[in-house]
């Protein structure tokens, strides 16, 4: 009998809750599939108006980039920035409208753990970037012919830049009180990193002192995995891009799940 107890804890203890994650997750995918044509088509028009734009301004008089046509290496990079910037929209806003709405003691009462908590956050995140990514990368090999080298690598730090811009809109989601101080950390934080990251050039253009800043950002690493995979060309090796965005992804991974274990400025 001891036996039996003993084991039917261990069993409770060890068990995971996949029903109420995949709840969760399902919730956070259908909160931007229901508004499809904010979620999905603007960032898919935005990136071409980017294209566009370039193309007309620049295009003509630019001559190659690491050895490829200007719009075919400027192509992953706003991909990528679109990517990154949806997925940090996704968990920032669901947790940030939970908050003000009053309503995220519906989310934190459920029996869920921290972990799967995280988890149903995460994965609507990287769903996110990953149906925005499939939606650009195809439009831009139709249009400019935009190659697939090294397609692992661009999945892998798609998701993985997802994974961490998802956790980094929860960081802000937690900070945040109000949609002024999350617009104020997406404007001021999100998008000047995104863009001094080598979106729109190689950073062998920039003097040393930018070079080595760039280098500190992870959004930097993420832009040029992708670029590696869709050019087959970086500014980095792709083996560190990797290393650095997975160490960064897993410490903001911790810092969330702490916070979520803790209840840390969730009821605020």
């Amino acid at each position: 009998m001891h036996s039996s107890k003993t084991d039917m804890g261990v069993r409770r203890f060890g068990a995971v809750n996949w029903l109420g994650t995949w709840t969760l997750a399902r919730r956070e995918v259908l909160r931007f599939m229901n508004v499809w044509s904010q979620t999905i088509m603007g960032p898919l028009v935005n990136a071409g108006l980017f294209l566009l734009i370039f193309t007309i301004a620049i295009g003509p008089t630019r001559g190659d980039v690491m050895g490829v046509p200007f719009m075919v290496f400027l192509a992953p990079g706003i991909m990528t920035m679109t990517v990154i910037q949806n997925a940090f929209a996704n968990t920032s806003s669901s947790i940030a409208s939970a908050k003000v709405g009053g309503n995220i003691v519906d989310t934190l009462m459920p029996p869920l753990s921290a972990l799967e908590l995280l988890v149903g956050y995460i994965a609507g995140a990287v769903a996110r970037g990953m149906i925005v990514a499939v939606v650009i990368t195809a439009g831009a090999m139709w249009l400019i012919g935009m190659p697939m080298i090294h397609p692992p690598w661009a999945l892998v730090f798609v998701v993985l830049g997802s994974i961490l811009m998802g956790a980094l809109g929860m960081v802000a989601a937690v900070f945040a009180n109000k949609f002024d101080q999350l617009s104020a950390i997406s404007n001021f934080l999100v998008t000047p990193l995104a863009f001094l990251s080598g979106t729109f050039y190689s950073i062998e253009a920039l003097p040393p002192f930018l070079q080595t800043l760039c280098h500190w950002n992870p959004f930097f690493y993420i832009i040029d995995g992708v670029r590696f995979g869709t050019i087959g060309v970086s500014d980095s090796n792709p083996w560190l891009g990797l290393c650095v965005v997975a160490l960064w992804s897993a410490i903001v991974l911790a810092i969330v799940w702490n916070w979520l274990r803790t209840g840390y400025r969730m009821k605020a």
